[in-house]
């Protein structure tokens, strides 16, 4: 739906939330706040899309969940930078795994925050974005500086012959129940495995476990 007129000298805001309680409650704090107009709120991708058509002045700065009916908010990100090439977007998810910060960040969100964060502090870092910053939540930059950290020259020197299977495994994209038809072992045996390989790689993440066996480009994204 579209909502409240523009003004000047404000951060013109969409919003796409596919939980209405959660919608409303970001559409409502926000729009009161007078950093901001929040001229569309929309409970999908595809919604939002639609409505953009009725804006006079289209969104400067758009917060997207990622977890949304139809195409997600990582599916949708290029097709929001085509539409609205000056807008910035910002990701609020419940998700926080490597994969999905990362893809995220390829696809050009400029920032990653957690569904929790309170709404003041929401609000500060919208206004960080505007200021020319990219907010992140602690979780999530947690991965991003894991992955820009100091390494061992061969991170999988420490890695038994089995165990090197297994990230090949996982390069290849297979699915543990694959690994496991390939190399002749039990399911069971194979998350034991992998259990070792995210110990002594000191990782949480298959994502992170390729990204310590593959040589590392300058930037994930």
């Amino acid at each position: 739906m579209v909502v409240g007129p523009t003004f000047a000298r404000v951060i013109i805001l969409g919003i796409i939330e596919d939980q209405a309680a959660i919608r409303d409650a970001l559409c409502a704090y926000l729009d009161a706040q007078p950093d901001f107009s929040c001229v569309l709120c929309a409970g999908s991708h595809e919604e939002f899309m639609a409505g953009l058509a009725a804006l006079e002045v289209p969104p400067t700065l758009v917060l997207s969940d990622i977890g949304l009916p139809g195409r997600s908010g990582i599916e949708g990100l290029a097709l929001l930078r085509q539409a609205l090439p000056a807008a910035e977007v910002l990701m609020l998810s419940v998700y926080t795994d490597a994969e999905r910060v990362f893809e995220a960040l390829r696809q050009g969100a400029i920032g990653y925050l957690e569904k929790t964060t309170p709404l003041p502090l929401l609000k500060e870092h919208l206004l960080q974005v505007a200021a020319g910053g990219s907010p992140m939540s602690p979780s999530v930059a947690r991965h991003v500086t894991r992955y820009f950290a100091p390494r061992p020259a061969n991170p999988l020197a420490s890695l038994t012959p089995r165990e090197h299977d297994i990230v090949r495994g996982i390069e290849d994209g297979l699915s543990y129940k694959l690994i496991a038809d390939r190399l002749g072992l039990s399911l069971d045996t194979v998350r034991s495995h992998i259990r070792q390989v995210y110990r002594k790689l000191q990782v949480n993440s298959k994502a992170e476990i390729m990204a310590k066996a593959r040589p590392r480009p300058l930037l994930p994204w």
